[in-house]
């Protein structure tokens, strides 16, 4: 039974590549929106492999189109000549209204297109997740951190005592 039923949660999940952990450190998340990516053969191959680091990435709106800048991809060996620059910009696939509401929220200061993770779908399709966030001061940090660390003191003490 119990392989049944973990069977059924890797099915409705998706292969996620790479989470942007730093994202959430460095800005406020204000709204989500996934979108899809053009990539090359070579760069779909590596993703699958997990080679992507988004460290340094942004998405940016650029003659009425949105682009994710910054994503490494790395090269993968079987394709020799027909590999693709790991650091080029990549076009993603997002509907005109969703455009405009983010180009129109990018322009205020202090907000930024931040990508969280890259996933492939149920379908086997490969998406980003694109966060609108605002940069944190470090004292915004600061109090985060406490607040993880009374959470997790909190659990440790309430594990203590249901033994």
């Amino acid at each position: 039974m119990a392989k049944s039923k973990e069977k059924k949660k890797d099915d409705s999940r998706e292969k996620v590549v790479v989470d942007n952990r730093k994202a959430t450190h460095k800005y406020e998340i204000l709204e989500k929106l996934e979108c899809g990516i053009i990539l090359h053969g070579s760069e779909v191959k590596s993703l699958r492999d997990g080679k992507m680091a988004l460290d340094e990435a942004y998405a940016h709106v650029r003659d009425g189109e949105l682009f994710l800048v910054g994503a490494d991809i790395g090269l993968y060996p079987q394709a020799s000549y027909m590999n693709h620059a790991p650091l080029r910009a990549r076009k993603l696939l997002v509907h005109r209204t969703e455009l405009l509401k983010l180009s129109a929220r990018t322009t205020e200061k202090g907000y930024s297109l931040v990508p969280l993770r890259v996933y492939f779908n149920e379908r086997g399709i490969a998406k980003v997740l694109l966060g609108v966030g605002r940069g944190k001061q470090d004292h915004d940090k600061r109090e985060d951190l406490k607040k993880r660390d009374a959470q997790k003191d909190i659990q440790r003490e309430m594990r203590k005592r249901n033994r």
